[in-house]
């Protein structure tokens, strides 16, 4: 595309090391068009099924697209990456990876489901249908620690964070830790719920367009990001279906929020539980409810009534 410069998705790697050469140097301003491979590291095609999930070589999952070296990025700046657009593959999948996911200890057994989607909807399942809502779940900088680091936590630089709203028209701020930043993108999914609960979205290859700034002396600990009006507005046009959890701990309440979901589609939808745990990772949304009223946290799960057509 005339003005954006092109990495393609030959130009990846496989995890964080500051000691990676740059395949592009860019001024601030500067638009760049990122090819990714799906989060599979492209072992995984369109007539995938639960077998080749259990195949997987996990040091080839997760890919990113870069690294970029940024003019004038300094530890202490941040790194503004404005998320401008999106072409998409039109197929994806959802898999549950045995010792993987937040339920991992109650779902052993490798799962494998196939989406299909334009730039409107999703068809996760017949009958089932998400609003397609792009973006990288992977956008990172280099850390300050040498070595190679793994893609698959998220941390201070960003990485791996799963943050749905990081579509178009989002600002994210990434810490910078290295002179350069070296920034990397991967990762991509085509809808996700707030938890990415299972372990995995509609994971998609895609190619990402974004413009990079710098802000001098952020001295931000942590990513932050900004979305518009339009990118924010998601109408429920059915409403929604909630559960909860409630216990002194967070992920226990989150764990028990999800069981719940998952009994509830299973009811109400006859849906079996890995079919139920999957679409709760592509679109049931995690809400932290409350927090003050010791000994006990509150959190729930959200499901949207329209994606039933």
């Amino acid at each position: 595309m005339s003005g954006f410069k092109t990495i393609h998705d030959h130009h990846h790697h496989f995890g964080w090391d500051n000691s990676l050469e740059p395949v592009l140097t860019v001024e601030p301003g500067a638009e760049l068009e990122l090819e990714t491979i799906d989060s599979g590291g492209g072992q995984l095609n369109e007539a995938s099924t639960a077998a080749d999930v259990a195949k997987i070589d996990f040091s080839k999952v997760n890919p990113v697209t870069g690294p970029v070296y940024v003019e004038g990025a300094e530890p202490g700046d941040a790194v503004e990456v404005e998320i401008l657009d999106f072409d998409e593959s039109g197929w994806g999948w959802t898999g549950i990876i045995p010792g993987f996911g937040l339920l991992a200890d109650e779902f052993t057994e490798p799962f494998m489901n196939i989406s299909r989607y334009d730039e409107k909807r999703v068809v996760f399942q017949p009958g089932i249908e998400l609003p397609t809502r792009p973006f990288p779940g992977t956008i990172g900088l280099a850390l300050a620690e040498p070595g190679s680091h793994s893609v698959v936590p998220p941390r201070a630089q960003g990485g791996n964070l799963d943050v749905r709203d990081l579509t178009r028209g989002t600002k994210l701020w990434l810490p910078v830790a290295v002179p350069g930043a070296l920034l990397s993108i991967g990762d991509t999914h085509a809808a996700q719920g707030d938890g990415e609960v299972c372990g995995t979205a509609v994971e998609t290859a895609m190619t990402v367009r974004v413009r990079v700034n710098l802000v001098k002396g952020a001295g931000f600990a942590n990513p932050r990001y900004e979305v518009t009006g339009a990118a924010a507005s998601e109408p429920m046009p059915k409403g929604f279906y909630a559960t909860t959890g409630v216990a002194p701990d967070l992920m226990d309440a989150t764990k028990d929020a999800i069981r719940a979901m998952i009994d509830h589609l299973g009811k109400e939808y006859g849906l079996e539980p890995a079919m139920a745990y999957a679409l709760c990772s592509v679109a049931v949304n995690l809400r932290i409810s409350e927090v003050v009223d010791m000994p006990n946290w509150v959190v729930s799960a959200v499901l949207p009534k329209h994606i039933f057509v």
